[in-house]
């Protein structure tokens, strides 16, 4: 595992999308990227109508999950969205990254976006829906979106024991 084992994507920065659908990654996180000294990474659909940037790794991981389950019907039509989705890039040399059009669309993403460092991955949010979701988060009035009890859940994960049951 070693250093890289130990990082983890956080902050966010709004950016704009140019008329080719790219964006400027942020320096910080295109290091955080980088694995075996080559920067290559898929961007597909995360949740709650956000996109998702994984590391190299991260996906190698997933694939070898999720093909031991690949037999189980009830998963066949989110495999076929996942990964039908999912694209491998990289950045060009001044650190842009294009969204795929099918991506874009999918999230309704226009020109305003927020780049989003959440633990292992990055998440590409509409600047519109990332705004409504903070705003909600904070005001309070969403019972979906109760920041001190999200807060305490949260923080209640850190006192489960390992392989410990996460359902109720």
């Amino acid at each position: 595992m070693g250093i890289m084992g130990k990082f983890f994507f956080s902050g966010s920065v709004d950016a704009k999308l140019d008329d080719k659908n790219r964006f400027v990654l942020p320096q910080q996180m295109r290091y955080g990227l980088i694995e075996d000294a080559v920067l290559e990474f898929s961007i597909g659909l995360g949740l709650g109508g956000c996109l998702a940037i994984y590391r190299k790794s991260d996906i190698d991981k997933i694939v070898e999950k999720f093909q031991a389950k690949q037999h189980l019907g009830k998963f066949q039509k989110f495999f076929t969205l996942f990964f039908s989705t999912l694209h491998q890039t990289t950045c060009d040399k001044v650190g842009r990254v294009i969204i795929p059009g099918v991506l874009k669309k999918a999230v309704g993403m226009n020109e305003e976006i927020v780049i989003a460092g959440v633990l292992n991955k990055i998440e590409l949010w509409p600047k519109e829906k990332y705004a409504a979701d903070l705003s909600a988060l904070l005001g309070g009035k969403d019972p979906e979106f109760n920041l001190a009890r999200l807060t305490e859940d949260a923080f209640a994960l850190l006192d489960e024991e390992e392989g410990e049951d996460e359902s109720e």
